[in-house]
């Protein structure tokens, strides 16, 4: 199994609105993506290891796949589409990382 993991970097004067992210994006994503798609989670970030600390992602979105090879099938066709909503619910530019799920 493969996880694409979306990562939103936390900084001053960045915003990003979780509500939208969670019932219009993600849903638009998984929408596009289609049976390729084994499941997504979402996590908001709420601190870092210091208390009361400011957490290091505003967000991160993990997409799974059987295959990276699947991932790029199917994200390829539909990228102008996923990545031009961005927009409209942050102006941070995500980090993308594609790991192997161990265990």
């Amino acid at each position: 199994m493969v996880k694409v993991s979306v990562l939103y970097p936390n900084a001053e004067g960045k915003h990003f609105d979780m509500d939208y992210y969670v019932n219009t994006h993600i849903p638009m994503v998984g929408k596009l993506l289609g049976d390729s798609l084994k499941n997504t989670t979402v996590e908001k970030g709420l601190g870092s290891a210091e208390p009361g600390s400011v957490a290091p992602y505003a967000g991160m979105g993990n997409m799974y796949f059987d295959t990276a090879e699947d991932f790029g099938k199917a994200f390829g066709p539909n990228a102008a589409q996923i990545m031009g909503d961005l927009p409209n619910f942050t102006n941070i530019e995500p980090i993308i990382q594609i790991s192997e799920v161990l265990i």
